[in-house]
This record gives C-alpha cells, structure tokens and sequence, in this order.
C-alpha cells in the first residue's frame, strides 16, 4: 500500500469523527447506576476494567450493557488483557453488528496478540462489520445523513484496512503454511488486491525455502492458469519439476515463460540494463529446462530446436552451456544415426560434444566418450 494512502486509512482509523454508538443513561437509585456511576469515577485503569467486567457479569442484559462492553476493548488492549478483550469483543459485535468502531478495536487486539488464526478471523468479521455499514440505507432524516456518510466512510477505509492487515500479518508470520492461508484470504476477499503480486512471490519464495516444493508448485499451478504466476515462480517451478524428473510439468512451466517473458514489458521501477539482464538469465534457464526435458523424453528434434534457439542466452554461462553442448551433442548423434546416416546431423555431434568436453564439470568425461563412440561407429576422423 502506498504510504500516502496507507497514512489516511490510519489517520481515519484512529479518530473516528462520530460518537460511540452505545448511549449511557445512568439511574443512581438503582443498583446498576450505582455501579455504573462508579465506574464513570473510578480513576485506576485496572480497577475500572475490573468493575466494567463485574457490571457485564452481573447485568448481562441490561441496556447499558453495550456501553461497558464497547469501553472494555480499548481498555483490554491498553492493558494488554487482549483473550480478556476478545471475549469482550464477540458479545459486544453479537449485541451490534454494526458497530466499526469497536470491530476496528477488536481487530486490534488480535494484530497485538500476533496469533496468525486470530487475525485472520477478526480480519473477516470486521471486513463483515464495514461491508454492512457500506451498505446500509441512508436515514430519510436529514439531520441524520452526514452522521451516516461518516460511518460509511470510515467503514469502507476499515474495510481497506483489514486486507492490510491480513497483508502485514503475512509479512510477519514465519510458517510458511500459515502465510500461504492468509494470503488465501485476501484473493478470497479481494483478489485485485495491489500487493497480490508481491505477496504472492513472498509466499512462493517461503513454502519453497521450507522445502513444501508440492505446495510452493501446486500454488505456482494455480496462478500459472489464471496467468498470474510470475517469472520466478514458473522458473522455480519448472527447475523443480526437471529436478523430480516431472518433464511434463517442466516443460510445460518452462514454455509458459519463453512464451510470455520476451514480450514482458519493463516495470517502471527497473532499470533497462537489469531488466535486460535479468531477462537474459531467466531464459537462458528455461530454454535449458525445456531442452534437456525433451532430450530425457528423447523427444530429440525438440531438444535440438530448443537448446539451440537459447544458446545465444547461456554465452555467459558456462555451466549451462555445458550442458546445452551435451544435450545437443546427444540429440544431433540420435538424429544423425539412422537407417542412412545424416552426416551434418553427425558432424554437429561431434561438435557439440567438442564444446563440452572443453568445460570443466558433471558433463566433461561423459561428452569426451561420446566423442569416441561417435568417431569409431561412424569412422569419422577429425
């Protein structure tokens, strides 16, 4: 959220410019009064919510009984009392479904408590409590209209508010399993939400870390078909897949970005030489995936038509290239020995192979072998 928007949801939250919505009419020849009185008096924080508590106790259904709940919450959050203020809290919203002001506090209280569940749920019974003012009717009384635009206002930035919320409550929770549930939330509640993207990435990146490769590929899945997977996780996904020897999954991630991330428009944010770079990167991987994938399904013609179509962007990697020279001086030995030989298809293998064998690593000894199969099957001096 941008700080200048995020600043007046925060500014309108903090001082709700109406009164509370629980009047007080005090009987001091009554019991109730009486107690009620006192608490108006009392002085000692900790004292007055003890006395507000022993009220509601004893006078569950008395009609100022929403008054004292509706001073309990803010007064349990300042002292910390915050399982105390929620039980306050679900009595006081069933008494008044209405009432954002006291929904905003309850919500409150949970983001203090730092309970991940808690703040999901005081997250959607607010946005429930906003949503409901938004659209209640307005008042034929005219004296009674502004008083009502007020509180839908402040119910629709509420209603902003608990998305950040939910938002900032990801950000925080360290299980990767719960951040991916209150992200759920929020595309469940608004799934134009301006962070999704962001958000989105965070959680892939942390069920991956947590190694929940099965849940970080079957969310990069999930937003892959509605378009909204973003370059990383259909590159990580892709890796992934190629990894678990999944070459379907592999190949289909790793097309979905050769056919989409060419095209990609420069965010405002980057700089052109990155962008470029960062693009350069990327696809240098994923003709890599696609290439190699085809080769283990030896899908050969698809392999040559891929690994050579990414050269130009693995030049500056040399263990891609390596591997690209191997995959390539397999495919081309695969489609050069046939019932007549494809002398071209041959030669380019002998090449291939050449290249990688000149490249330390994993693929070094296996490419110089072929080199020696496919000179002596085909008696190829060179």
């Amino acid at each position: 959220m941008g700080r200048i928007k995020f600043a007046l949801i925060v500014a309108l939250l903090a001082g709700p410019a109406w009164a509370q919505r629980n009047k007080l009419t005090i009987n001091a020849e009554t019991p109730e009064g009486q107690l009620l009185a006192q608490i108006g008096q009392e002085q000692d924080e900790g004292k007055k919510l003890a006395m507000m508590e022993d009220f509601a106790a004893k006078y569950p259904k008395h009609e100022a009984a929403g008054w004292v709940y509706e001073q309990m919450v803010p007064a349990c959050l300042k002292a910390g009392q915050l399982d105390r203020g929620l039980a306050v809290c679900d009595k006081l919203l069933t008494l008044d479904p209405e009432d954002a002001i006291s929904a905003h506090g309850c919500l409150k209280l949970a983001e203090a408590k730092k309970d991940p569940d808690g703040i999901k749920a005081w997250s959607a019974r607010t946005s429930q409590v906003a949503r409901k003012v938004v659209s209640s009717l307005q008042p034929k009384e005219e004296d009674e209209v502004e008083g009502w635009k007020v509180r839908v206002d402040f119910a629709k930035q509420l209603d902003i508010y608990t998305e950040y919320s939910l938002y900032a409550a990801t950000l925080a929770t360290p299980e990767a399993k719960k951040k991916a549930e209150l992200m759920a939330e929020i595309e469940q509640r608004n799934d134009k939400y301006e962070h999704l993207p962001m958000l989105r990435d965070h959680v892939f990146r942390a069920l991956w870390a947590a190694n929940d490769i099965p849940g970080a590929m079957a969310m990069a899945g999930r937003l892959s078909l509605k378009g909204q997977a973003s370059d990383e996780m259909l590159l990580a996904t892709a890796e992934g897949a190629l990894n678990q020897k999944d070459y379907d999954t592999a190949l289909l991630f790793a097309g979905k970005l050769i056919g989409a991330l060419p095209a990609k428009p420069k965010p405002a944010a980057v700089a052109e030489a990155d962008w470029e770079a960062g693009k350069t990167k990327a696809l240098a991987s994923a003709y890599y995936i696609e290439g190699s994938a085809y080769a283990n399904q030896n899908k050969y013609a698809e392999a040559d038509k891929s690994l050579r179509a990414g050269l130009p962007y693995m030049k500056d990697n040399e263990q891609l290239l390596a591997g690209a020279y191997f995959y390539l001086g397999l495919a081309n030995f695969k489609l050069g020995d046939a019932k007549t030989p494809d002398t071209a298809r041959l030669l380019d293998a002998i090449k291939f192979n050449q290249q990688c064998a000149a490249i330390k690593g994993p693929f070094q000894a296996l490419a110089q072998r072929n080199l020696k199969v496919i000179k002596a099957q085909f008696q190829i001096q060179q």
